[in-house]
């Protein structure tokens, strides 16, 4: 590995270099192929399955063919939000629910419908929807196969870091906020990531650049990872001076060959502006920050305030599929940050996994010519 770039944080992943690949799901599926995540963690960074997307059994294939391709450590990141409206019915109960409940939602949504030529009948496949009985199987799986990094992407990791610790399994904890964050400690997580509002997916509402630095004072000696806007050597540098020991980064993944992306999607976030990248709940229901296509903009100029997950996640899979099967892809909400807006092409995933580290280390480097 030509870059020296090393923290302390390496040693606790037993990786090489402190740049992980976050876990990034959809509704859909996985956005990050085995393939990428392999590709990352034998680039010496830790890679992760997105998993929010899939089933139990879908999740335990994915792991096994990441070890298939690799040897070294990667991680899996789940959803398991705090609080879900009706949560352990099927999709079908749910779809019932958003009718009945929230018939100004299910009407907006079947405008959308009609309005873009799609077939509402095209259901998304999947009979389950997020659930905590879903959680609890995903989660079983990972320690089940004892994956060697869990990451929890929304809520409170508290039951599974007991078994995922007897498993010798590190857990992460996905942070927002510096409440959030002590409570991530306290619910006994080994990493805090701190993710800046920048990032594409679920995300808070503050800037990495004053979040990073006060989630680090809060939590230390606990080591924290930086999210958010940062995808290239001077971002991952930014994120080591302001105290973190390493960096999360999705965006810049999309832009690999092995990403699970369209190439209409593809095409989408090539062509972004940061100002396209735009926060809010119309995805699933929680905030999230996506491209802002006509479908997200259908929901502002509505004035309805998206509903609870898993009800908004629901319909919009249902909407997400059908336009999938129509090769409407443009409609599909395409999670993204706002860094976006500095990438374009495509590169293998090991090739960007080596350029953050070594661009990192050049930085460093560099600016120690303004130290008298």
């Amino acid at each position: 590995m030509p870059s020296s770039l090393r923290t302390p944080l390496c040693d606790l992943l037993g990786i090489e270099i402190p740049i992980l690949q976050a876990g990034m799901g959809r509704g859909l599926g996985s956005t990050t192929s085995a393939a990428m995540v392999a590709a990352v963690s034998e680039a010496g960074g830790l890679g992760c399955l997105g998993g929010a997307g899939l089933s139990a059994d879908q999740l335990r294939a994915e792991v096994r063919a990441i070890r298939a391709l690799t040897s070294k450590p990667f991680g899996v990141d789940l959803l398991i939000p705090a609080s879900l409206a009706d949560a352990d019915v099927p999709r079908e109960e749910v779809r019932r629910q958003v009718q009945q409940r929230h018939p100004q939602h299910w009407v907006l949504v079947m405008s959308l419908y009609e309005r873009f030529g799609l077939d509402p009948e095209n259901h998304h496949p999947n009979e389950w929807a997020i659930s905590p009985t879903l959680m609890r199987e995903q989660a079983a799986v990972v320690i089940e196969e004892k994956v060697p990094v869990f990451v929890a992407a929304l809520g409170d990791p508290a039951w599974i870091v007991p078994p995922a610790h007897e498993q010798g399994i590190i857990v992460m904890g996905m942070s927002g906020s510096p409440g959030n964050a002590r409570r991530q400690v306290a619910a006994g997580v080994d990493v805090v990531v701190a993710q800046g509002t920048e990032a594409g997916g679920h995300t808070g509402t503050i800037a990495t650049l004053a979040l990073v630095p006060q989630i680090v004072d809060q939590v230390s000696p606990i080591p924290v990872v930086a999210a958010g806007g940062i995808a290239d050597g001077r971002g991952v540098a930014a994120a080591l001076a302001l105290g973190a020991q390493g960096v999360w980064c999705g965006t810049a993944y999309l832009f690999s060959h092995e990403a699970n992306l369209h190439q209409p999607m593809r095409d989408q976030l090539d062509g972004a502006k940061a100002r396209d990248m735009i926060a809010g709940t119309s995805y699933t229901g929680k905030p999230s920050r996506i491209y802002y296509n006509e479908v997200a903009k259908a929901w502002t100029d509505s004035g309805l305030v998206p509903l609870e997950m898993p009800h908004q996640t629901v319909i919009m899979d249902d909407f997400n599929h059908a336009a999938e099967v129509a090769g409407r892809y443009e409609l599909i909400q395409n999670p993204g940050g706002q860094i976006a807006g500095m990438l374009s092409g495509l590169r293998s995933s090991a090739e960007i996994t080596r350029d953050l580290a070594e661009g990192a280390a050049a930085v460093i480097r560099d600016v120690q010519r303004f130290v008298r």
